[in-house]
């Protein structure tokens, strides 16, 4: 019995080595069972992380979408549109902040001729030209800039206190004039000169006007509130024996209709669309009530048919609009939250705070930019439009141009992957498309009030020009083809066709138009 008890032992300890062998042998195949079992429990926990953010991003980013693209489809912007007019209409009758009619009833022939000093006084750039009109030649028209200049209105520029500033604006002028007697005789009469001023005065008369404060840090103004703002400047000319005279004032809308309406008569409205927003346009003087004009000469009314207007479009819009949450935040820091309802909507000073607004909660609700918010975006108005709009110009899949743009602005040590840069980009261009038809919005209410005062409609519609220039209407990627777009399927709605009424740009405006107000006098 103890050999038979001995020999079961060996067996079992063999049976047992062999086991301990093979599971040697079968150690990555062990491996490979428990990774099979195990990690897909932990693959599927992974993937409901991933899924879930992934679904929190969608679902942020189609908000998004719905507050911004989906309340201005046609049937609501046409609604928007009639709101617009209908603030239109009441303003023309005693609103003393806009839809405020120049002294400029004349539209230019496209005959003029002449050669004419024009200057535009902004808020950051002082330009000077001489301007030669030649007149229609053939099927073309000749305007040349024969010299101009240039100069950056810096800190030191706007503390110069009253005549100083004149005298410096004087200064420049001498500048540019000087040499440029050779074939133009600036030694005789006085050379006629336009002005295009980018600040609040109250006009008197096509060539003179009140001077009021300028803001912006200017002290021009310091001791000189209520002169006229023509006699200063022609007296700063005097004094440094300039033989120039002042013979129109006009503000930038206006100078930007008078300019493209000197190469196409068809010309109508003008919109100026970049950090700010602005139209004018060029209405019936009947459908204003008579205290809108002031005090003017009998003469003036007597040949005034027609004025181009400064309707300060930027002011409509209040309880029109279709506010989100976003321009809810902006208006509720705002020093003037109702005074330029449209402005915050549509101009490059806004864009880009509608869009922070947006990201800042993206990043904090929905994971975008892995729940980093960078430093500098934490601050207002730090996302700028110009970043926007460089980001959206980039056509490469791995938006690499865009990642070194907005890295480059906003440091951060999180590394945004292309989903990120794709989420912001698709913020950017939904802000700006409402912005688009917005505007589009304004010009269709402008378009149509114009028609009904002049009991124009259906097949009698005309073909009608909008000059404009501004930032955002020339350099944001795709602007201006969405406002067309929208504008053309706006007058469609209204009976016309698309097309009828077109953005044309106008080149150098605020000179030509400056020019062309002077020249519109000597025709």
């Amino acid at each position: 019995m103890q050999p038979f008890i001995a020999a079961m032992l060996k067996v079992r300890q063999a049976f047992f080595a062999a086991i301990v062998r093979s599971l040697r042998r079968t150690k990555s195949l062990l491996r490979t069972i428990l990774t099979f079992w195990i990690s897909p429990l932990v693959l599927k926990g992974e993937d409901v992380v991933n899924s879930s953010s992934k679904q929190r991003r969608e679902e942020f980013l189609e908000e998004v979408e719905r507050c911004l693209r989906d309340e201005v489809k046609r049937e609501r912007l046409l609604a928007i549109s009639n709101g617009i007019k209908r603030q239109l209409r009441i303003s023309l009758q005693d609103n003393p902040q806009n839809m405020l009619p120049s002294y400029n009833h004349q539209l230019p022939t496209g005959n003029e001729c002449g050669t004419y000093l024009a200057l535009d006084v902004g808020g950051s750039t002082f330009r000077v030209a001489l301007i030669e009109l030649s007149g229609k030649k053939g099927e073309a028209q000749d305007t040349k800039i024969l010299t101009s200049r240039s100069v950056k209105i810096d800190q030191t520029i706007r503390q110069l206190k009253g005549l100083a500033f004149f005298d410096w604006i004087a200064e420049r002028i001498d500048e540019t004039l000087s040499g440029q007697s050779e074939g133009h005789d600036l030694t005789g009469a006085p050379l006629s000169m336009g002005l295009a001023w980018s600040f609040p005065i109250e006009q008197t008369s096509l060539r003179s006007g009140l001077l009021l404060g300028m803001g912006k840090g200017f002290l021009a103004a310091h001791g000189l509130l209520g002169e006229d703002l023509g006699d200063l400047i022609r007296d700063a000319c005097s004094r440094r024996g300039l033989t120039v005279q002042l013979n129109a004032i006009v503000n930038d809308s206006s100078a930007t209709l008078l300019s493209k309406a000197y190469h196409d008569q068809t010309t109508r409205f003008a919109l100026i669309l970049g950090t700010g927003f602005n139209m004018a346009a060029y209405l019936p003087v009947d459908i204003f009530s008579p205290s809108k004009f002031g005090v003017r000469p009998s003469t003036w009314h007597d040949e005034a048919q027609s004025v181009i207007v400064n309707t300060e479009m930027s002011m409509f819009g209040a309880g029109v609009l279709p506010f989100t949450r976003w321009d809810d935040l902006i208006n509720a820091v705002h020093a003037q939250p109702e005074f330029q309802p449209m402005e915050h909507f549509v101009s490059g000073g806004y864009i880009g705070e509608i869009a922070r607004l947006a990201l800042v909660e993206g990043i904090q609700n929905a994971g975008l930019f892995g729940g980093v918010v960078p430093a500098s975006l934490k601050d207002g108005y730090s996302l700028d439009t110009e970043t926007l709009s460089r980001i959206e110009a980039d056509p490469s899949p791995n938006l690499a141009t865009a990642r070194k743009v907005f890295l480059a602005r906003h440091p951060m040590t999180y590394q945004p992957t292309v989903a990120d840069l794709q989420a912001l980009r698709f913020i950017a261009s939904n802000v700006a498309y409402r912005a688009s038809c917005i505007v589009a919005a304004g010009i269709h209410a402008l378009w149509e009030l114009r028609n009904e005062a002049e009991h124009i409609e259906g097949s009698a519609y005309e073909h009608t020009l909008v000059a404009y220039n501004g930032s955002v209407m020339e350099n944001y990627p795709g602007f201006r083809a969405m406002c067309q777009t929208e504008l053309d399927g706006l007058v469609v709605a209204s009976g016309g066709r698309a097309g009828m009424v077109e953005l044309m740009y106008a080149e150098e405006s605020s000179l030509v138009g400056a020019a062309v107000s002077v020249a519109c006098l000597d025709g």
